[in-house]
C-alpha cells in the first residue's frame, strides 16, 4: 500500500487551492456540472483550465461514460469526483480503469457532503480524499478541511490573505450570475481563507467524531418526519438523504415561494454550471437543479418546522 499523508487547512477549498498550485502542469480538470461554485473559482484563481461534465440521469454523479470519453481523446491533468447530496457510493474499479487509460491523471474524490472519515479508506482507488467541517457540512464546525493524499500527490500549503469581505463579494457574484443564467466573470481578490488556527489532528478528530452522533440522530429525526409525510413520488431515493433530505418537484419555485412566505426556508443546490462557467451545457444537471428543494435536516431546523414544511408541500401537492 502506499505511504498516505494527512493534510488539514482552514478550508477544503484551500486544499484544493494548494494542490492545484503544486501542480507542474497545466492540463485541464474535468469537474461535474452541478459542482458547488467555489470549486471552478479555485480553478479560475489558479489559472487552471477545466471541462464541465454533465451529471448520470441515473447516479445524479458526473457521467462517467463522459469522463472516459474525454479521457481517450486528450490529456487531462485531473478529475474531481463529486458526491451529489453527500450519496457516498464510490466508483472504485472506475477509478483504477481510468487510472489505466490515463496514469498521470490525478483523481480527487470530494466527499465533502458526506459523512466525514477520520481514518484513510484503503479500498479508495482516488489520489485524493478530501472532506470539510465548514458550514452546512454534516459535521459543522464552522471552520476546517482535511485529505487523505497517496504519496504521489505534491502538496505544498500556499498561504494568502485574506478578507472576509471579498469571500462576500465573490459569492453574491456567482449567486447573481446563476440567479441571471448569465456568465460569470471573475475578478481575483483576497477571497481565500488559507489560514486558521487549526486543532491538532487529534483534538480535530475528537471534535469530529463528538459532533458526528448528535447530528446524525438528528437528522435521522427530521429525515422520518420527512419520508412519512411527504409525498413518497416527491422523495429521491434514501442514499441522497443524509446532507439534506431531497425532493423532486415540478413547479419548484412555486413551493420554494411557498416556504418562504410562511417563514419557513430550504434550499435549491445545486445548479447547473455549464454555459456560467465555461461554455459546456449538462441537461441532466440542469432538469435535476430546475426540480430539486433541499429540506434542511441538520440542527439549524427543528422537528415542529419539518413538520409544518411536510404540512405545506402536501398541502400544495394535492
Amino acid at each position: 500500500m502506499n505511504n498516505i499523508h494527512l493534510v488539514q487547512a482552514a478550508r477544503a477549498s484551500s486544499i484544493i487551492y494548494s494542490m492545484l498550485m503544486s501542480l507542474h502542469h497545466k492540463r485541464p480538470w474535468l469537474l461535474p456540472a452541478n459542482i458547488c461554485p467555489i470549486v471552478p473559482i479555485i480553478f479560475l484563481k489558479v489559472g487552471m483550465p477545466f471541462q464541465l461534465v454533465d451529471i448520470s440521469d441515473t447516479t445524479l454523479h458526473i457521467d462517467l461514460d463522459q469522463v472516459a470519453d474525454y479521457v481517450k481523446t486528450r490529456k487531462f491533468g485531473g478529475l474531481l469526483y463529486a458526491h451529489t447530496y453527500g450519496e457516498a457510493s464510490t466508483p472504485n474499479e472506475y477509478f483504477s480503469t481510468i487510472k489505466d487509460i490515463a496514469p498521470e491523471l490525478l483523481v480527487i474524490d470530494d466527499r465533502c457532503l458526506c459523512i466525514p472519515e477520520v481514518a484513510f479508506d484503503v479500498y479508495n482507488k482516488a489520489d485524493v480524499q478530501l472532506f470539510s467541517t465548514g458550514y452546512a457540512k454534516i459535521v459543522e464546525l464552522n471552520f476546517g478541511g482535511y485529505a487523505f493524499l497517496n504519496e504521489q500527490v505534491d502538496y505544498q500549503p500556499v498561504h494568502l490573505p485574506y478578507n472576509p469581505q471579498h469571500h462576500e463579494t465573490i459569492e453574491r457574484s456567482y449567486k447573481d450570475a446563476i440567479n441571471k443564467q448569465e456568465k460569470f466573470v471573475y475578478e481575483d481578490n483576497n477571497w481565500l481563507e488559507t489560514e486558521a488556527d487549526m486543532p491538532f489532528w487529534m483534538d480535530y478528530q475528537q471534535k469530529i467524531e463528538t459532533n458526528l452522533g448528535p447530528s446524525l440522530e438528528h437528522r435521522e429525526l427530521l429525515n422520518s418526519i420527512y419520508a412519512q409525510r411527504l409525498p413518497e413520488e416527491t422523495q429521491l431515493p434514501r442514499r441522497y438523504q443524509t446532507w439534506r433530505f431531497n425532493i423532486r418537484l415540478k413547479n419548484k419555485q412555486y413551493f420554494l415561494n411557498e416556504i418562504f412566505s410562511s417563514g419557513l426556508f430550504a434550499s435549491s443546490h445545486y445548479a447547473s454550471l455549464a454555459a456560467i462557467m465555461d461554455d459546456s451545457h449538462a441537461p441532466h444537471a440542469e432538469n435535476l437543479a430546475s426540480h430539486v428543494i433541499n429540506l434542511f435536516n441538520d440542527h439549524h431546523f427543528t422537528a415542529s418546522q419539518a413538520e409544518r414544511i411536510c404540512e405545506i408541500i402536501s398541502e400544495k401537492f394535492s
